[in-house]
């Protein structure tokens, strides 16, 4: 049995109430998963279902009402770390690529110089990008080539979990192909866990082996990301995968 890297048990998240003596909303409630080393694990749901909430949460963006996250960090100072569906959000617009890659590195990771500048090198071919793409701005690159500068950022904290939340949404769909077939390369060659949080199933498909399905912030649903959405047990899934737009497709009255 491979090793879990991240385990979260009994997770619950509330919010105050919006009104003087009402209840306060539960955002995530009552869940718990496993994610082992090198796995791709996907939260999935529809707005508001939680999942957004809970990756913030096991990213340390958030703080838990109730419950635990346990991360096996392996020696790794910043063992998580997240990818967001709006790159340029997380890019300082006045630094070039190569310089905000190679600063991080020299402060984050104590690199000196020489090695930080080559490491960024490194970084960036692993992302599919070189040199002229160190030298330009975040404005002069593509959505696609921004959100894989933000996943070298990542990458290069060298962490044990990657949480990619929506990370290719924005993107149209021969950039998000790419993207997601880095992703894929990334998983082959080290052993980096995914968390993606998505709506969309056909990515989910595509780079995760497991699945929860959120609704309401609680989970509905688990197991193989095929079985999941091949056969699936709870309606609220069942409503997902019909959603999913295909040949001759026609909506399903919403169930009670």
């Amino acid at each position: 049995m491979n090793q879990a890297v991240l385990q979260v048990e009994g997770l619950r998240k509330e919010f105050p109430a919006r009104s003087r003596g009402g209840e306060p909303t539960a955002a995530v409630d009552d869940v718990s998963f496993t994610l082992e080393r090198g796995g791709s694990l996907a939260v999935v749901g529809e707005s508001g279902s939680g999942k957004t909430t809970t990756a913030r949460i096991v990213a340390g963006l958030e703080r838990a009402t109730s419950g635990t996250v346990s991360v096996s960090g392996g020696g790794t100072a910043r063992p998580v770390q997240m990818v967001f569906q709006d790159p340029f959000a997380s890019l300082d617009p006045r630094q070039r690529i190569g310089a905000g890659l190679t600063e991080l590195l020299r402060v984050r990771i104590g690199l000196g110089r020489a090695a930080a500048a080559e490491r960024m090198g490194g970084l960036l071919a692993e992302v599919g990008l070189n040199e002229q793409h160190a030298a330009r701005l975040p404005r002069d690159l593509s959505g696609g080539q921004r959100q894989r500068v933000a996943i070298a950022r990542a990458l290069a904290l060298e962490p044990e979990i990657l949480i990619l939340d929506e990370a290719v949404a924005a993107l149209d769909v021969s950039v998000q192909a790419q993207v997601l077939n880095l992703l894929s390369d990334i998983r082959a060659r080290t052993t980096v866990a995914f968390l993606f949080v998505s709506h969309d199933l056909a990515v989910v498909r595509q780079v995760t082996d497991h699945c929860l399905v959120m609704r309401n912030g609680r989970v509905v649903e688990r197991g193989r990301t095929g079985d999941v959405l091949d056969h699936p047990r709870d309606p609220y899934t069942q409503e997902l995968v019909d959603a999913v737009p295909r040949p001759g497709w026609q909506p399903r009255r919403r169930y009670a």
